[in-house]
């Protein structure tokens, strides 16, 4: 008999797994023509007792689904000693139902070097159970080069966490797997980031620096190589990794590819990636999609958006639909929907739904719910339980929540672990407790990190402790500028602008002080007509230097009307002067009812005498 040789492509097949193109495991024969023309001379060469046109028309009717016609040539060709023709013999034989048959055929090919047939065999061994044998032949298989073979060995060591599994995934990579390619990104998106994947399969683009770094990079090439060979898991991936990289216009394009390839969750994304683009329109289309398909996010996305258009019903429906996809903020978007609607009950039902089911946001809204209906002690658990899984805000509600039982040092480690997520509201507090406390500087750590989130009241804080550490200033004459601004003037500007009454009125006094007249009225004046009195009291003080006393009378009047004793006493002088005895009188009673004690003092004085006056 002739040595077995490799004299046709051998012909593969895939029933152990569901591969997603032909050349993964699909059943194909590369080089195969499949004209008329080429199997007439096929048969020609194949009646005259050429070996090779019996393998290869054998190979050409086993594709074409032609069983009992390949049947013949195929046995005729393995019996001259084709090892192709083995091989596909076996595919035919397993075809039929004769799997035994088939590995019998596939021993005979893979003993004579068939690395095809080594990786059938080996697929047959693990399906058995049989995986010392199916390693063995898969490794055969994988050593000649077979990208199947490698990948399928890989798949087996991964299963039993062999350390050995990366080599010969990326060896099928290296081959043009594009499982394997997707599979050997995963890996090394796991590795960087610490991920595990339990199935789920979650979008996660990796992240990291150094080494970490370095890994991710090698896993969007991976990536790229699998979906620019139509892998749509892996196009969704790398869709991702662009997204967060701002790379949004290529990012849509691979969201595209995989949604269009039936990728629900890319349809989602393509669909966000829509709407912060302001095509709302579109990202519904694409939303409404990957939710028939089954994508509860989403769905939840539909929900909110027929919610904003004032929908309701459909947005309910949305939501419902997102809990029948298994996604619990289906359950969670419908207790807010009922809380807008005011069915308060019915809020309740939904967030302790998604609350049981782990949802630590829901948790902390059911919290906050019980508290509004006045069930401290309901409400507690619920926001412990949020807390503990990593609600910031649930953190925050129980440091108010112990502060208002005065128990300050539980608040504080709440406020201080809600302040650590970086929670602006919660480092307030802690900077409040530290300037309590007497620790300045600790409290300084706390109140910038509140203040740079936007905390108007942690800016002014700042402000006033940095204002109590700088040396004094020189004063300066009015409309003498002065252009140099220290940073606690700085932070003050900061909570001014964002409407703290109190900065206000001290930009506008250091204004005042360096010399800028305009500047200081303009801050005085937003106090003022924002509620401050002594705003209102500093704009007349102003007004009065510059010369506009009835301008200023009119401040005045509205710093003393809530409560501003030395307005007041302004105004009795005001009227004095003007030679308005009797409301002069009126307004140094009133200083003197509302004080401080100088004032009064003066008050009383002022109004003894316009009494003389009047009763003289």
């Amino acid at each position: 008999m002739d040595v077995m040789g490799d004299k046709a492509t051998l012909f593969e097949t895939g029933r152990f797994v569901q591969p997603s193109q032909p050349d993964e495991a699909g059943e194909a024969v590369e080089g195969v023509a499949e004209d008329a023309a080429e199997e007439v001379r096929r048969r020609i060469a194949a009646e005259t007792g050429d070996v090779e046109a019996m393998s290869v028309l054998g190979a050409m009717l086993l594709r074409r689904g032609d069983l009992d016609g390949a049947e013949p040539h195929l046995r005729a060709a393995t019996a001259a000693g084709d090892r192709a023709a083995a091989n596909n013999l076996g595919v035919l034989l397993h075809q039929r139902g004769y799997a035994d048959d088939a590995a019998g055929w596939w021993r005979i090919a893979a003993v004579a070097g068939s690395a095809a047939a080594a990786h059938a065999l080996g697929r047959h061994h693990r399906e058995r159970g049989d995986e010392p044998a199916a390693e063995y032949w898969l490794r055969q298989s994988a050593e000649q080069g077979h990208a199947l073979g490698a990948y399928a060995l890989a798949d087996l060591l991964e299963h039993r966490g062999d350390a050995g599994a990366e080599l010969w995934m990326r060896s099928a990579a290296e081959r043009g797997h594009r499982e394997a390619a997707y599979r050997l990104a995963r890996a090394l998106d796991r590795k960087t980031v610490g991920e595990v994947d339990a199935g789920g399969d979650s979008v996660v683009a990796g992240a990291g620096a150094g080494a970490g770094a370095g890994a991710t990079d090698e896993a969007e090439q991976w990536y790229r190589q699998a979906a620019a060979r139509g892998h749509r898991r892996a196009a969704l991936h790398l869709g991702a990794i662009l997204e967060k990289r701002g790379e949004l216009k290529e990012a849509g394009r691979w969201y595209l590819t995989s949604a269009k390839d039936g990728e629900a969750r890319a349809a989602c994304a393509l669909g966000f990636l829509l709407r912060d683009a302001g095509d709302t329109e579109s990202a519904a289309v694409w939303w409404l999609r990957a939710a028939q398909d089954g994508d509860g996010n989403a769905a939840n996305a539909l929900g909110a958006l027929h919610a904003e258009r004032g929908e309701p019903q459909t947005a309910e429906r949305w939501y419902r639909a997102a809990m029948d996809a298994g996604d619990d903020n289906g359950a969670y978007n419908l207790g807010l929907l009922c809380a807008e609607q005011g069915r308060t009950a019915q809020a309740e039902q939904w967030y302790r739904r998604a609350a049981y089911a782990g949802h630590r946001e829901a948790a902390n809204a059911l919290a906050i719910l019980l508290l509004q209906g006045g069930d401290a002690r309901g409400a507690e658990p619920w926001f412990s339980k949020a807390a503990e899984a990593g609600s910031v805000d649930a953190a925050f509600n129980l440091g108010i929540l112990f502060a208002g039982r005065g128990e300050d040092a539980v608040a504080l480690r709440w406020y201080e672990r809600a302040a650590g997520a970086g929670h602006t509201e919660a480092a307030l507090q802690v900077g409040i407790a530290r300037l309590r406390d007497g620790d300045e500087r600790e409290a300084e750590r706390y109140l910038r990190c509140a203040a740079g989130g936007g905390s108007a009241e942690a800016a002014y804080r700042l402000a006033t402790v940095l204002d109590a550490r700088r040396p004094p200033v020189p004063s300066h004459e009015l409309g003498e500028t002065v252009h140099e601004k220290s940073e606690c003037e700085e932070w003050y500007e900061r909570a001014a602008s964002l409407g703290h009454r109190r900065a206000q009125v001290r930009v506008g006094m250091l204004a005042a002080a360096r010399g800028d007249v305009v500047e200081a009225a303009r801050w005085y004046r937003e106090a003022a007509e924002a509620g401050s009195r002594n705003g209102a009291f500093n704009l007349g003080l102003l007004l009065a230097r510059e010369g506009s006393e009835p301008e200023a009378a009119v401040w005045w009047t509205r710093a003393a009307d809530a409560g501003h004793g030395r307005a007041a006493l302004r105004l009795a002088l005001v009227y004095a002067r003007r030679g308005e005895l009797a409301e002069g009188q009126r307004w140094a009673d009133r200083a003197v009812a509302l004080g401080p004690g100088e004032v009064a003092e003066r008050a009383a004085r002022l109004r003894d005498a316009l009494r003389q006056e009047l009763s003289a």
